[in-house]
């Protein structure tokens, strides 16, 4: 059946679906019943469409549900192509896997390889496939000049003289496409959050293919440059800008109404009107006219390369740009740079029916068959084409979940700073997908020189860190800045829109280098306001310290002008808190005890719980055994686990971490695995020392006759439980008399242990001569450990 006959019936539906249960008049093919979609409930028909009438037919539940399900399903025709589009394919619908929509997939061929073989990138059989198909997605097309073209097609074609015309060309024109858009906002990256979208026209302009070589004698009685008379009519080339009323209209119609729809609240329309004087003032005229009738979006006309300037600069003023065919390709693929490259852009080829999808990156031959390319763009087209198809709920977790992904940075492509395959990166966006993750990101933002300089500890860092992981807020990042306005706004700028919390301490005093506040204003674009409830409260706590207020003091009662205020009743600096940018903002008074405390009280009473869901965590410590081998089994053991991998050499320790995206645990025989793997070298199921672990079994009483040995070992520390007493002797070979003394500070040596009434034990470790303070007593404690847990385990 035909999309337009199905549409029909789609809409036909609703009607006898309102009597579900009724005696109805179901629908029926008036020819076999072979063709119905269930021919014993005698329905439908979804042979050629055809309806006709069946009286007293009962229409049970289970009936409307299948009947339904057939008539929502949508048809989407994936077109691979050339170089990467296959694998990038491969990766969206991996991942429209995950979501078991009623969509049909079925595959059709485009691209230079169907030029080489039959004449033609857009074979007639694809158009039939997308006659029949909802939508189109389009992985890639190779295009290259005429010469190229002629020379790579088949040898029996080439007597032909046939015409090489892009994939994407024919698709636009024969579809009717007049519309390209390009969705750009903020992912990731140090500046401030932007959305916008470039709409470019794509049946006229200066890509209308009005494109000629030489010029006839007729046209030069017109055609007419001072430049020709130098070699003559037939050496050069002229292009037609061609700009019709029929084109523009529906072009800036379409722009404003889809302003309207996405809640923007301006349009653009980049042009060179005081260049192209004719052509841009009939555009002028059109567009203004259009933009009367949407009185609540504000409408603008500005020079094409102003344009380009701002959207590099001030991306986040812009709503809608609309822009004819040449001018919006060069801002379109600007602006996909100022989002984070081709490999993070979308787009979407709209007219008045069908509408095909593609990234916007291009075949990427140099990089094609290697696994290697960054299938994010695919991933944000996929969710235009789910938006576009009505499943917004899917199309909005999709771009949520690849967000996710690149801004974790963990499991990305190389373009991206990763070394994730593509493959590995759908699978981490299918993870996502699958178990969401539900933590709440932070950065901290400390502030002073003297911090800087090391004059004082920064220990507000380490605390504010603590405070927020007790209740499960991950803290993605650490500034220190130094009292500068432009670096504090600057590293403000970098977190808004990333991280959930942004915390900033320090820099809120009365002084000239008190620039936080200041700084802040700046990064939100905000004026400071003075709050006079504050002014006073503040002055009355400089009195009861015998200090007289003045104008230095009452910078301290400014505020951005939508902050609210955190009291500070043990300190003349009160913080504040506001939002921006998905963002929320906590400002702190730099003295530790203050910053800490307004920190409590904020996450405690402020507008918005942070206390994210628990995560399921795992860790153990190592001894014997080196970094990179255990990364590697890790690495290849839990590959397909949606958990975090985290490793820490602390020596002689290494330290193993796993960290899931929800609550949901590891499964039993994945962690018996692992610790049956590297029984011989752990110590323990947790961040911990055999130091520790052996202090909480025994009383160790340590004997070393060697008195530089003796030296890097402690008197054990008494315990209020009555533990076991062992007297443990302890050898080191070579000596650290030798050791010391070798010229070589990187070796072997052998540690022994004997405890009373037992066996030796002996350990041969890689050693640094500046560490081994730090390991000795730990690998003595590490032997005797593992013969208490041998001896408890034999009773």
């Amino acid at each position: 059946m035909g999309k337009d006959s199905r549409d029909k019936l789609i809409k036909d539906k609703d009607t006898f679906l309102s009597v579900k249960g009724e005696k109805v008049t179901t629908l029926v093919h008036h020819h076999t019943k072979s063709h119905c979609i269930n021919h014993k409930y005698k329905i439908i028909c979804l042979g050629c469409g055809c309806i006709c009438g069946r009286e007293n037919s009962v229409m049970t539940n289970a009936v409307i549900d299948e009947w339904r399900s057939e008539m929502i399903k949508k048809k989407v025709l994936v077109l691979p192509g050339d170089g990467v589009g296959p694998e990038v394919c491969d990766a969206a619908l991996m991942v429209l896997e995950s979501f078991q929509l009623p969509i049909e997939f079925t595959y059709g061929d485009i691209g230079w390889e169907c030029w080489k073989k039959e004449g033609d990138p857009v074979p007639h059989a694809t158009w039939q496939k997308i006659a029949e198909s909802d939508a189109v997605l389009l992985g890639a097309v190779t295009s290259k000049g005429k010469e190229a073209a002629l020379k790579e097609c088949a040898p029996h074609l080439k007597e032909k003289e046939l015409s090489y015309v892009s994939p994407v060309i024919q698709l636009r024109q024969k579809l009717g496409l007049f519309a390209n858009i390009r969705p750009i906002r903020y992912i990731f990256g140090p500046r401030k959050p932007f959305q916008f979208c470039v709409i470019r026209e794509n049946s006229e302009g200066l890509y209308a293919g009005l494109d000629f070589h030489g010029i006839t004698p007729e046209k030069a009685t017109w055609l007419k440059h001072p430049n020709l008379e130098k070699y003559g009519l037939e050496e050069a080339a002229w292009t037609i800008r061609l700009q019709t009323r029929f084109g523009l209209e529906r072009l800036f119609e379409y722009a404003f109404s889809y302003a309207r729809a996405q809640n923007f609240r301006r349009v653009t329309f980049a042009d060179k009107p005081n260049v192209m004087r004719e052509s841009g003032q009939f555009a002028q005229e059109i567009f203004e006219k259009t933009a009367q009738k949407y009185p609540e979006i504000e409408a603008d006309i500005h020079n094409v390369d102003a344009v380009a300037l701002w959207i590099a600069t001030k991306p986040e003023q812009f709503g809608v740009i609309v822009a004819e065919n040449m001018f919006g390709d060069i801002l379109s693929d600007l602006a996909a740079g100022v989002m984070g490259g081709l490999g993070l852009a979308p787009s979407a080829n709209v007219g008045s029916k069908i509408a095909y999808f593609e990234p916007v990156h291009g075949s990427a031959p140099r990089i094609a068959g290697q696994n290697k390319a960054n299938p994010s763009a695919m991933f944000y087209t996929t969710a235009l084409l789910l938006e576009h198809l009505g499943f917004q709920d899917a199309a909005q977790q999709l771009s949520e979940s690849v967000d996710q992904v690149i801004r974790a940075g963990k499991t990305v492509t190389y373009d991206l700073g990763g070394i994730a395959s593509t493959r590995q990166m759908a699978e981490a966006v299918c993870n996502s997908l699958v178990h969401p993750l539900s933590m709440y990101r932070a950065a901290i933002i400390t502030v002073g020189d003297e911090l800087l300089s090391g004059q004082y500890l920064n220990t507000n860092l380490q605390d504010l860190s603590q405070s927020l992981n007790k209740r499960n807020v991950q803290v993605t990042r650490h500034f220190v800045c130094a009292d500068q306005l432009q670096q504090i706004s600057e590293s403000v700028i970098a977190c808004l829109g990333q991280e959930d919390l942004i915390i900033i301490s320090g820099g809120l005093g009365p002084t000239s280098d008190d620039k936080t506040r200041d700084a802040v204003a700046k990064a939100v674009q905000q004026p400071l306001v003075h709050h006079e409830d504050v002014w006073q409260t503040i002055k009355g706590q400089l009195q009861r310290l015998g200090i007289a207020p003045d104008k230095n003091n009452a910078r301290q009662a400014l505020f951005p002008e939508t902050a609210k205020v955190l009291d500070n009743p043990t300190g003349t600096a009160p913080g504040f808190y506001l939002s921006c940018c998905g963002s929320s903002l906590v400002v702190l008074p730099g003295p530790p005890t203050q910053a800490l405390s307004l920190l409590e009280y904020y996450l405690e009473h402020g507008e918005k719980k942070y206390s994210s869901l628990s995560r399921a965590e795992y860790a153990w410590t190592l001894i014997g055994i080196d970094e990179s081998t255990i990364a590697h089994w890790v690495d290849r053991h839990f590959a397909n686990e949606p958990f975090e991998r985290h490793f820490l050499w602390k020596s002689p320790y290494v330290l193993v971490q796993l960290i899931g995206q929800s609550s949901t645990p590891l499964a039993p025989h994945l962690i018996e695995e692992f610790e049956n793997h590297f029984h011989p070298y752990l110590v323990g199921r947790e961040v911990t020392t055999a130091y520790k672990q052996l202090a909480m079994r025994a009383e160790v009483h340590w004997s070393i006759h060697d008195p530089q040995l003796l030296k890097y070992f402690h008197a054990p520390e008494k315990n209020a439980k009555s533990l076991p007493q062992l007297a443990v002797e302890v050898r080191l070979s070579p000596s650290i008399e030798t050791l010391e003394q070798q010229q070589e500070s990187l070796g072997h040596a052998t540690i022994t242990v004997q405890i009373k009434d037992y066996d030796e034990d002996q350990l041969t470790f890689p050693y640094t001569r500046p560490l081994l303070g730090v390991v000795l007593q730990e690998y003595a404690a590490w032997l005797v450990l593992k013969r208490v847990l041998q001896t408890e385990k034999s009773k």
